[in-house]
C-alpha cells in the first residue's frame, strides 16, 4: 500500500455539494481523523483563503493547511508560505479582450468581498447568484495587490472553452481554466493547482508519489497530473474523470470522506 502523507480535495461539488452552505460533519470528522493518524491534510480550492472558513464551519483545523485562490496562495499550518499575485496589467489586458464579448466580466475580491469591475451583476447571478448577490460595482481594478479575480459570462454568446482561448491568446500573461461553466479562473501564466501541490510538498519535504488528490473539474486536471494518485469523484467532469487515476462515488454520497476515513485507518480505498 502506498505512503500517504498529504491529502488534498477540491471543495465545490467535491466535497460541497451543490446548494449546500458547510460541507459535512462526518467530512469534518474524516479530516481530523487523517490529522491524527499523522497526515497533513486540508483543500485545494479555486476559492479564496479568506472564504474558506465558512465552508468548514471555521473550524481551522480542516483549513490551516491549504492550497486556495486555484494554487495562488499556499498555507500550512495557518502560515501563508507562498502567494503569486496577479500582474496590474494583465488584468488590464483581460478587461480590453473582454470589451467585445457579449455579457462577459469581470470580478475581483478585497479579501472574501467580491468586486464587479466589469459586467452586469445579473450575468454574474447566472454563474455565482451569491457574488452578485454581495458584490459592490465599482469602476476600475483595485488599487492594491489582486490575488483573486474570475472571468464571467452569462447566455451563450460564446462557450466557455472559446473563451478560454480567446483569453490564453489575447493575455500571454495569464493563465485561465474552467472550474464551471461560463466562469474562469486567472492565474499568472505558469501557475496553477499542480504548481502550488509542488511548492508545499517541498515545503513538507515529501514526495508527489506520497500525495492524494481529490477534485471533479478542470481546475483540478493541473493538480492530477503532477500527483501519483489523482481521485475523481463520480459526479467529475468527463476531462477530470479520464484524468484521475482513481475513481469513487458521488460528492453528494460523502464519497471523499469515506476514502478518507479509510485512508487514516491505514487502508488503502482505491481500485482499479
Amino acid at each position: 500500500m502506498p505512503r500517504v502523507k498529504l491529502i488534498l480535495s477540491d471543495i465545490d461539488s467535491t466535497i460541497l455539494p451543490a446548494g449546500q452552505a458547510q460541507v459535512s460533519p462526518r467530512t469534518r470528522a474524516a479530516f481530523h481523523a487523517a490529522r491524527e493518524a499523522g497526515i497533513v491534510i486540508g483543500p485545494a480550492s479555486g476559492r479564496g483563503f479568506a472564504q474558506i472558513a465558512p465552508f468548514f464551519a471555521n473550524d481551522i483545523a480542516c483549513y490551516s493547511t491549504a492550497i486556495a485562490t486555484n494554487g495562488l496562495e499556499v498555507y500550512h499550518d495557518g502560515v501563508r508560505i507562498c502567494v503569486q499575485p496577479l500582474e496590474c496589467t494583465a488584468l488590464e489586458a483581460t478587461l480590453a479582450a473582454l470589451a467585445n464579448i457579449p455579457r462577459a466580466g469581470l470580478i475581483c475580491f478585497d479579501g472574501a468581498h467580491p468586486l464587479l469591475v466589469a459586467g452586469e451583476r445579473a450575468d454574474l447571478a447566472e454563474r455565482m447568484p451569491s457574488y452578485a448577490a454581495a458584490c459592490d460595482e465599482v469602476d476600475a481594478l483595485p488599487s492594491g495587490q489582486v490575488v483573486k479575480a474570475n472571468v464571467f459570462m452569462g447566455g451563450d454568446a460564446l462557450t466557455t472553452e472559446e473563451l478560454c482561448v480567446r483569453l490564453l491568446r489575447a493575455v500571454p500573461e495569464l493563465d485561465f481554466d474552467i472550474p464551471l461553466p461560463g466562469y474562469l479562473n486567472i492565474m499568472p501564466a505558469g501557475w496553477n493547482k499542480g504548481s502550488a501541490v509542488r511548492r508545499l510538498c517541498d515545503h513538507l519535504h515529501i514526495g508527489l508519489d506520497e500525495v492524494v488528490v481529490f477534485g471533479d473539474a478542470g481546475n483540478d486536471l493541473t493538480m492530477f497530473e503532477v500527483v501519483d494518485h489523482a481521485v475523481a469523484v463520480a459526479n467529475a467532469t468527463p476531462e477530470a474523470a479520464a484524468a484521475a487515476r482513481w475513481h469513487i462515488g458521488r460528492c453528494e454520497d460523502e464519497a471523499v470522506a469515506a476514502a478518507i476515513e479509510e485512508l487514516a485507518a491505514g487502508e488503502w480505498p482505491f481500485e482499479a
